[in-house]
Protein backbone atom coordinates (compact mmCIF):
# COMPACT_ATOMS: atom_id res chain seq x y z
CA UNK A 1 0.00 0.00 0.00
CA UNK A 2 3.14 2.71 0.61
CA UNK A 3 4.64 1.81 -2.57
CA UNK A 4 0.84 2.26 -4.47
CA UNK A 5 0.54 5.70 -2.47
CA UNK A 6 4.00 6.69 -3.51
CA UNK A 7 3.61 5.72 -6.88
CA UNK A 8 0.14 7.50 -7.29
CA UNK A 9 1.37 10.55 -6.03
CA UNK A 10 4.97 11.25 -6.40
CA UNK A 11 5.01 9.69 -9.86
CA UNK A 12 1.36 9.63 -11.28
CA UNK A 13 2.64 9.89 -14.75
CA UNK A 14 4.63 6.41 -14.27
CA UNK A 15 1.97 4.74 -12.48
CA UNK A 16 0.57 2.59 -15.51
CA UNK A 17 4.07 1.63 -15.81
CA UNK A 18 5.09 1.24 -12.40
CA UNK A 19 2.04 -0.42 -10.92
CA UNK A 20 1.17 -3.15 -13.63
CA UNK A 21 0.43 -6.66 -13.03
CA UNK A 22 4.05 -7.93 -13.21
CA UNK A 23 5.04 -5.38 -10.68
CA UNK A 24 1.67 -6.39 -8.51
CA UNK A 25 2.54 -10.07 -9.04
CA UNK A 26 6.45 -9.69 -8.02
CA UNK A 27 5.16 -7.95 -4.79
CA UNK A 28 2.74 -9.93 -3.78
CA UNK A 29 4.44 -13.36 -4.50
CA UNK A 30 7.10 -11.13 -2.07
CA UNK A 31 4.69 -10.12 0.85
CA UNK A 32 3.19 -14.18 0.42
CA UNK A 33 6.83 -16.08 0.32
CA UNK A 34 8.39 -14.11 3.19
CA UNK A 35 5.43 -14.46 5.30
CA UNK A 36 4.82 -18.21 4.44
CA UNK A 37 8.97 -18.78 5.46
CA UNK A 38 8.22 -16.77 8.23
CA UNK A 39 5.40 -19.05 9.30
CA UNK A 40 7.12 -22.06 8.81
CA UNK A 41 10.22 -21.59 10.74
CA UNK A 42 8.44 -20.45 13.02
CA UNK A 43 6.25 -23.80 13.31
CA UNK A 44 9.31 -26.20 12.75
CA UNK A 45 10.50 -24.43 16.08
CA UNK A 46 7.68 -24.07 18.41
CA UNK A 47 7.03 -27.75 17.31
CA UNK A 48 10.33 -28.82 18.25
CA UNK A 49 10.23 -27.41 22.01
CA UNK A 50 10.11 -29.69 24.74
CA UNK A 51 7.28 -28.60 26.87
CA UNK A 52 7.75 -29.45 30.63
CA UNK A 53 4.80 -27.14 32.06
CA UNK A 54 1.72 -28.82 30.74
CA UNK A 55 0.08 -27.73 27.40
CA UNK A 56 -2.12 -24.82 28.32
CA UNK A 57 -1.66 -21.08 26.97
CA UNK A 58 -2.92 -17.88 28.90
CA UNK A 59 -3.98 -16.78 24.85
CA UNK A 60 -7.26 -17.15 22.95
CA UNK A 61 -4.55 -18.93 20.54
CA UNK A 62 -0.66 -20.01 20.83
CA UNK A 63 1.08 -17.37 20.63
CA UNK A 64 4.99 -18.13 20.78
CA UNK A 65 5.79 -16.04 23.67
CA UNK A 66 3.17 -18.09 25.98
CA UNK A 67 4.76 -21.71 24.14
CA UNK A 68 8.41 -20.13 25.22
CA UNK A 69 6.99 -19.99 28.77
CA UNK A 70 6.10 -23.44 28.93
CA UNK A 71 9.37 -25.07 27.37
CA UNK A 72 12.21 -26.89 29.85
CA UNK A 73 15.44 -26.66 27.92
CA UNK A 74 17.59 -24.66 25.84
CA UNK A 75 16.06 -25.28 22.65
CA UNK A 76 14.06 -22.35 23.02
CA UNK A 77 16.76 -20.37 22.19
CA UNK A 78 16.16 -21.29 18.41
CA UNK A 79 12.76 -19.83 18.37
CA UNK A 80 13.95 -16.51 19.97
CA UNK A 81 16.40 -16.47 17.31
CA UNK A 82 13.37 -16.62 14.63
CA UNK A 83 11.66 -14.01 16.58
CA UNK A 84 14.40 -12.07 15.87
CA UNK A 85 14.63 -12.76 12.39
CA UNK A 86 10.55 -11.70 12.38
CA UNK A 87 11.13 -8.52 14.03
CA UNK A 88 13.85 -7.47 11.76
CA UNK A 89 11.56 -8.41 8.64
CA UNK A 90 8.96 -6.07 10.35
CA UNK A 91 11.44 -3.36 10.67
CA UNK A 92 12.46 -3.38 7.08
CA UNK A 93 9.16 -3.37 5.92
CA UNK A 94 8.45 -0.48 8.49
CA UNK A 95 11.56 1.22 7.06
CA UNK A 96 10.39 1.08 3.60
CA UNK A 97 7.33 2.59 4.60
CA UNK A 98 8.20 5.71 6.77
CA UNK A 99 10.61 6.47 3.49
CA UNK A 100 8.29 5.94 1.26
CA UNK A 101 5.79 8.14 3.40
CA UNK A 102 8.47 10.69 4.25
CA UNK A 103 8.85 10.87 0.17
CA UNK A 104 4.96 11.13 -0.31
CA UNK A 105 4.44 13.74 2.17
CA UNK A 106 6.92 15.81 0.79
CA UNK A 107 5.32 15.54 -2.74
CA UNK A 108 2.04 16.82 -0.64
CA UNK A 109 3.24 19.68 1.33
CA UNK A 110 4.67 21.32 -2.54
CA UNK A 111 0.87 20.64 -3.74
CA UNK A 112 -0.39 24.15 -4.90
CA UNK A 113 -4.07 23.24 -3.75
CA UNK A 114 -5.17 22.65 -0.13
CA UNK A 115 -7.98 20.07 -1.51
CA UNK A 116 -5.71 18.14 -2.98
CA UNK A 117 -3.25 18.05 0.29
CA UNK A 118 -5.98 17.01 2.16
CA UNK A 119 -6.99 14.25 -0.60
CA UNK A 120 -3.96 13.10 -0.30
CA UNK A 121 -3.19 13.18 3.61
CA UNK A 122 -6.63 11.14 4.05
CA UNK A 123 -5.54 8.49 1.49
CA UNK A 124 -2.11 7.96 3.60
CA UNK A 125 -2.32 8.58 6.83
CA UNK A 126 -4.62 5.96 7.95
CA UNK A 127 -2.77 3.31 6.23
CA UNK A 128 -0.05 4.43 8.38
CA UNK A 129 -1.79 4.88 11.35
CA UNK A 130 -3.00 1.26 11.18
CA UNK A 131 0.47 0.25 9.99
CA UNK A 132 2.25 1.40 12.49
CA UNK A 133 -0.35 0.20 15.13
CA UNK A 134 0.26 -3.69 14.13
CA UNK A 135 4.24 -3.45 14.14
CA UNK A 136 4.24 -1.21 17.32
CA UNK A 137 1.97 -3.68 19.21
CA UNK A 138 3.72 -6.73 17.60
CA UNK A 139 7.18 -5.77 18.18
CA UNK A 140 6.18 -4.46 21.92
CA UNK A 141 4.33 -8.44 22.42
CA UNK A 142 7.57 -10.22 21.56
CA UNK A 143 10.06 -7.51 23.36
CA UNK A 144 8.63 -6.75 26.25
CA UNK A 145 10.25 -7.85 29.60
CA UNK A 146 8.56 -10.41 31.67
CA UNK A 147 8.44 -8.60 34.44
CA UNK A 148 5.29 -6.33 33.23
CA UNK A 149 3.70 -8.77 31.45
CA UNK A 150 0.57 -10.35 32.43
CA UNK A 151 -2.61 -11.81 30.96
CA UNK A 152 -4.95 -9.11 30.40
CA UNK A 153 -1.60 -6.64 29.10
CA UNK A 154 -1.18 -9.75 26.69
CA UNK A 155 -4.70 -10.57 25.53
CA UNK A 156 -5.04 -6.54 25.00
CA UNK A 157 -1.80 -6.20 22.95
CA UNK A 158 -2.71 -9.20 21.30
CA UNK A 159 -5.64 -8.32 20.13
CA UNK A 160 -4.18 -4.66 18.84
CA UNK A 161 -1.80 -6.45 16.80
CA UNK A 162 -4.10 -9.60 15.42
CA UNK A 163 -7.87 -8.53 15.13
CA UNK A 164 -7.55 -4.20 15.16
CA UNK A 165 -5.86 -4.45 11.68
CA UNK A 166 -7.60 -6.49 9.55
CA UNK A 167 -10.64 -4.67 10.70
CA UNK A 168 -10.27 -1.13 10.06
CA UNK A 169 -8.37 -1.60 7.09
CA UNK A 170 -11.76 -2.41 5.28
CA UNK A 171 -13.62 -0.29 6.85
CA UNK A 172 -10.88 2.51 5.98
CA UNK A 173 -10.36 2.01 2.54
CA UNK A 174 -14.02 1.27 1.96
CA UNK A 175 -15.53 4.66 3.73
CA UNK A 176 -13.77 6.15 0.99
CA UNK A 177 -16.05 5.18 -1.27
CA UNK A 178 -18.89 7.54 -2.10
CA UNK A 179 -21.85 5.05 -2.75
CA UNK A 180 -20.72 3.26 0.38
CA UNK A 181 -20.98 5.81 2.11
CA UNK A 182 -24.03 7.24 0.92
CA UNK A 183 -25.70 3.61 1.45
CA UNK A 184 -24.71 3.64 5.12
CA UNK A 185 -26.08 7.67 5.79
CA UNK A 186 -29.00 6.13 3.91
CA UNK A 187 -29.44 3.41 6.32
CA UNK A 188 -28.63 5.45 9.69
CA UNK A 189 -31.44 7.61 8.52
CA UNK A 190 -34.16 4.80 7.73
CA UNK A 191 -33.30 3.49 10.78
CA UNK A 192 -33.85 6.22 13.04
CA UNK A 193 -36.82 7.63 11.05
CA UNK A 194 -38.28 4.01 11.91
CA UNK A 195 -37.48 3.81 15.46
CA UNK A 196 -39.49 7.16 15.90
CA UNK A 197 -42.12 5.51 14.29
CA UNK A 198 -41.82 2.79 17.05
Amino acid sequence: MAYDRYVAICKPLHYGSLRGSRACAQMAAAAWGSGFLNAVLHTATTFSLPLCQGNAVDQFFCEIPHILKLSCSDAYLREVWAILFSISLAFVCFIFIVLSYVQIFRAVLRMPSEQGQHKAFSTCLPHLIVTSLMISTSIFAYLKPPSISSPSLDLVVTLLYTVVPPVFNPLIYSLRNRELRDSIRTLLEYTHHHQIHL
